[in-house]
């Protein structure tokens, strides 16, 4: 091994630039990595195909500019040289350095990285004078021969190249190696590869213009950016900020915020975001990008605005505001630019013929409201109008009012649905590419012929549970990747015991195998509205890891000994076990179960076989697990709350399609008491997990945090609470916890149903951390009340957990002579993994969301709300604007927007005959409520949490008519609105709500009513539950000080017995009040 010297310009995330000297070990034993290698090379891991005509080594600019090109899986035999990556990591950023990271490691791709910096006979120092560019050129071609004389010249190796100097220097120089211009090598070599020809033109064109462009432009549209060590001293100082450009969807031409990062804001203090207020104060800087910002002087300072906005694609004045100036900045430079793929639209015929029949720049309009317009090249506009294609963003220099960028090819036809789905993964970055072959060869067979079996040889290994424990699943209907399992039995001390059995999918998948290496890519399992794209290949996912009924399973199991009267926890132990499942069970069917339904027997598939004595034996058995199981929950969910738990609410719609696969309903998710169950057990399983592997790896567990949220965020919480009398305090988890449990309104539980909602838009993102890289003070997980919190329970779509049963396992050897660390990630690296996994999760779940609104949008474009029941449905004010309304339609978990004023200025007035005119006239909004008033001195007035009746239908955009119908009593606004879809060529299509009646709608009180009696019944039901059974516990334990707390803490009644109470039920739900709500 030789030792030398190289020095190194490196840039942190603050866009700080630091000189390194660095001790450069040279060897001569580097692997190549090819499949034609006769030296002693090792030949592990991925290697270089043999059934190639020639290797292909990109120079360092051909892998910065045409690396699309270079991930085509038609072009085989790249060797990618360690310079060239170095080149694009240090030029291009981490987005595009991890593209062609995870393009080596896919096994789809034949490429493989040469590190031919660290090979004795390939490293070239670099000379005095010379500019980087040279070196890195001389370098890749140094190592090039290298390569060839190493394979003893069994194939030609093709350097490509745009360095016209260098294929002039060393075209000839060697025999067998060839170094040509990458436009010569595709027309020579793959002149079939119709898409890559035309992929490599418009990259082309689009540079050769923005050259030409660069040349004739003199003018600046926008200042330029400081160069990077004057931003890197700013920052340092305190004068600029860094942080990440947030632009508003809803206003993407005037408002964009800046979230801070780093060490920044030392004479600001800053607090709130920073506002960036019109594209011309953005400055070039594209949504995502890292960004320093200039504060603006105090008195230049804006506010947000207040009004409601249809996404105007202009830019325009900003209208009234109402909140209070916040700091205001504008940008100076770009320390990190984060452009990806995106979708764009191109202009209609109509729109396009201005530009001239035979124009080549067109700009297109991005699918995404926050991107800018891209300006490219192409002679295709016309043939591809009524597509979404994908382009890419090339530059945007201070002379051009928009990016330029090139076209990359055509996804689908507008308005079809695969098309529109293939445009939310790409706009969130999501891979579905199939499985490769060489991932599928790593997977056990499993056939109906040779199905798969437990191996005897892991037996001993394992802790055999199939003959000693009930076990069963609780999952959706439908639901194929069973992760977990549960068990609960009586010991023969008559203590309990508790059993988390999760899928031991780490057997199946070893480290840093091509199937680890995709699923640590893919990072979770995406679920959209009608289909998942699987993390793992589905032989692991719906089969060998999925923990089905009547078949044996690996399993990581997690197991606590309970006080059999207090389930305090006397013990745990963690094991790999090998388990049978005896039930696959849907929610509804256990939660049947838990009431006393037993009606869903006949769903249970596993008890229909069994002889009548045998199955109620069965019955019996299963109906105590459930029932003892949920006791249980309750008691972990009550001491979580007593430190603070928070009970959120979420919208959660399923789409049900029909045998067809049509849009056949929307249905919300139900809330069942089983759900609390399970999710009770695995977070207690996530918990003692976290506690685990952190007390035997405390620099590099993965755990899950999750930050106290912004006290800001709150304020529209605080605002809405208190215009129903409530006041809510939101200085610790348990203080907002405690007050959302207040503010109960009796007649109307969508009340705290929607503040529970606006908590938790509030809340910071949770998200996977190391420990090594973050302090133990802020492990904490605010929304769960938990000191120490992991992902254990779901190692079938989410990598996260896979991670973390390597790490218990580990635990679990550690002391055994067993090298337990081996195989575990360092903290740097573990760090770098988790921030992978949280951009990746926080792009799944907004693909998630997009794609249910496509189908909300879907579901509604073509029903004609006259005729169609399914189109009316209840809806409740969670939001005043200057100009309008936003309305929650719990039914169809739709949030939208109801306008009072449109685009003419003209306000909604109620007639005598129950139709709505706009007239002239204005809108007066106060902290709880928005009055409309015409000139004629008619008004109308809409408060929060009203309840509204909606129609659904088609909407036609433009439209400035708009017909209510309503009466206002004792403040509250009952009207009929419109709910229609606006459907747009370039952007995602919109719910619109549309008010058209002031009748109120006849079974609006009624189901209102019943609504809510039954919550209220539910309620109370489960408060007289908990008492009766707190006060048993209590009576059991008087003697114990503990117990005693906890029955005076959690019991909400007293001096009553059960069956009064139980009267009063009765008498709750035999009351008629349908008088008192129409007074």
């Amino acid at each position: 091994m030789q030792r030398t010297e190289k020095v190194l310009q490196l840039r942190g995330l603050q866009g700080r630039s630091v000189r390194i000297v660095r001790e450069h070990y040279l060897r001569p034993d580097v692997p190549c990595r090819s499949a034609l290698c006769q030296a002693a090379c090792p030949r592990d891991g991925k290697l270089l195909s043999d059934d190639v005509t020639h290797y292909v080594v990109p120079d360092w600019k051909i892998v910065q500019d045409y690396l699309e090109i270079l991930e085509c899986p038609e072009l085989k035999g790249i060797i990618f040289m360690q310079t060239a990556c170095q080149a694009v990591q240090h030029q291009r950023g981490r987005r595009q350095y991890n593209r062609l990271r995870n393009l080596v490691k896919d096994a789809r791709h034949d490429c493989i990285l040469f590190a031919n910096e660290f090979q004795q006979y390939c490293y070239l120092p670099r000379e005095r004078g010379e500019s980087m560019e040279k070196w890195q050129t001389r370098s890749i071609y140094n190592a090039a021969v290298w390569y060839y004389n190493h394979c003893l010249g069994q194939l030609p190796v093709v350097m490509v190249t745009e360095d016209e100097d260098a294929i002039r220097e060393y075209g000839g120089e060697t025999e067998g190696v060839f170094v040509i211009s990458f436009k010569n090598y595709l027309d020579n070599f793959w002149p079939d590869l119709k898409a890559v020809h035309e992929l490599c033109d418009s990259i082309l064109q689009s540079r050769r213009e923005r050259e030409c462009e660069s040349q004739e432009n003199n003018g600046k549209e926008y200042p330029e950016h400081l160069p990077m060590e004057v931003l890197e001293a700013g920052i340092k100082s305190g004068r600029y900020i860094l942080g990440v450009l947030n632009v508003n969807k809803h206003r993407a031409q005037m408002e964009a915020f800046v979230r801070l990062q780093g060490a920044s804001g030392k004479e600001t203090d800053l607090q709130s975001d920073i506002l960036i207020h019109g594209t011309k104060a953005r400055n070039r800087a594209i949504h995502g990008d890292v960004v320093a910002v200039e504060l603006l002087l105090q008195h230049e300072w804006k506010g947000r605005t207040a009004s409601l906005c249809e996404n105007d694609t202009e830019e325009k004045a900003p209208g009234d505001t109402s909140s209070e100036p916040m700091p205001t900045g504008r940008v100076v430079g770009i320390i990190q630019k984060n452009w990806r793929d995106y979708v764009v639209t191109f202009p209609s015929k109509e729109e396009s013929q201005s530009q001239g029949k035979n124009a080549q720049k067109i700009l297109v309009t991005p699918w995404d409201y926050r991107i800018p317009k891209i300006r490219i090249s192409t002679q295709q506009a016309e043939a591809l109008q009524d597509c979404r294609v994908i382009v890419r963003i090339d530059s945007w220099d201070s002379t051009s009012v928009y990016p330029n960028g090139h076209f990359v090819r055509v996804l689908g036809r507008i308005g079809d649905l695969e098309g529109e789905t293939a445009v939310i993964l790409v706009e969130n970055s999501i891979s579905v590419a199939p499985f490769s072959e060489v991932q599928m060869c790593e997977m056990p067979s499993s056939t109906s012929e040779n199905p798969w079996n437990v191996n005897p040889e892991e037996e001993p290994k394992r802790i055999d549970l199939r003959n000693t424990h009930l076990i069963f699943s609780i999952d959706p209907k439908g639901c194929e990747d069973v992760d977990d399992a549960l068990s609960i039995r009586t010991l023969a001390n008559g203590n309990l015991e508790l059993g988390v059995h999760i899928a031991d999918v780490t057997h199946f998948v070893a480290i840093n195998s091509y199937t680890d290496i995709e699923a640590r890519a893919r990072a979770t399992t995406h679920y959209l509205a009608d289909r998942r794209y699987d993390m793992l290949p589905s032989i692991l996912s719906a089969d060998l890891c999925s923990l089905l009924s009547r078949v044996e399973r690996y399993a990581v199991s997690v197991m606590w000994e309970l006080d059999t009267k207090s389930y305090e926890i006397l013990r745990v132990w963690y094991n790999r076990t090998i388990i049978q499942s005896s039930y696959k069970l849907v929610y509804e069917v256990a939660q049947g179960l838990l009431d006393g339904d037993l009606s869903v027997v006949d769903d249970i598939l596993e008890l229909k076989e069994l002889d009548e004595r045998t199955r109620q034996q069965k019955l019996e058995e299963l109906v105590w697990a459930i029932g003892k199981l949920t006791d249980i929950a309750r008691r972990v969910r009550a001491k979580r709350d007593s430190c603070g738990a928070l009970e959120l609410e979420g919208i959660e719609i399923r789409v049900q399609l029909d045998d067809k696969k049509n849009i056949h309903d929307l249905i919300p998710k139900q809330p069942l008491e089983v759900h609390e169950t399970v999710a009770e057990c695995m977070i207690l399983a996530n918990h003692w997990v976290a506690k685990m592997i952190w007390e035997s790896f405390p620099h590099h567990a993965l755990l899950r945090q999750h930050p106290p949220p912004r006290q800001e965020f709150f304020s529209e919480l605080r605002e809405c609470a208190s215009a129903k009398g409530f006041s809510i305090d939101t200085r610790s988890n348990k203080a907002l916890a405690d007050s959302l449990s207040k503010a109960d309104d009796p007649l109307d539980p969508t009340v705290n149903k929607l503040l529970r909602s606006m908590a938790t838009q509030a809340m910071s993102n949770a998200q996977y951390f190391s420990t090594g890289s973050c302090p133990e003070e802020e492990f904490h997980h605010y929304g769960l009340a938990l000191d120490k919190y992991t992902h254990f329970t779901s190692p079938i779509r989410r990598y996260a957990d896979i991670v973390v049963h390597r790490l218990l396992m580990a635990a679990t050897l550690k002391d055994t002579k067993v090298n337990v660390t081996a195989n575990l990630f360092s903290s740097k690296d573990l760090e770098e993994l988790c921030r992978h996994i949280n951009n990746r999760n926080r792009a799944a779940q907004h693909a998630q969301k997009q794609s249910t609104e496509l189908f909300q949008c879907m579901y509604f474009k073509d029903k004609v709300s006259e005729r169609d029941e399914r189109c009316t449905a209840d809806g409740v004010i969670y939001s005043i604007r200057t100009n309008g309304v936003l309305v929650f339609v719990p039914r169809y978990g739709i949030k939208g927007a109801a306008y009072l004023k449109n685009k003419e200025g003209l306000v909604i007035s109620c007639q005598s005959d129950g139709s709505c005119v706009w007239k002239p006239g204005s809108l007066q909004r106060f902290q709880n409520r928005i009055t409309s008033t015409t000139v004629a001195g008619e008004s109308v007035t809409l408060s929060l949490f009203d309840h509204i009746t909606v129609s659904l239908n088609k909407f036609t955009k433009g439209s400035t008519r708009a017909q209510m119908r309503g009466k206002i009593t004792l403040c509250t606004f009952v009207s009929k609105v419109k709910i229609s879809v606006q459907s747009s060529r370039c952007h995602p299509d919109t719910i619109k709500l549309e008010i058209i009646s002031n009748i109120p709608y006849r079974n609006t009180a009624t189901e209102l009513y019943q609504k809510n009696s039954q919550v209220l019944k539910a309620d109370l039901v489960k408060e007289v539950t908990r008492s009766a059974e707190e006060a048993q516990l209590a009576q059991e334990k008087q003697n114990v000080e503990v117990i005693r707390e906890e029955y005076q803490e959690y019991c909400q009644t007293k001096g009553v017995s059960l069956y009064q109470l139980l009267e009063e039920i009765r008498d709750l739900a035999l009351l008629d009040v349908s008088a008192g709500n129409r007074a």
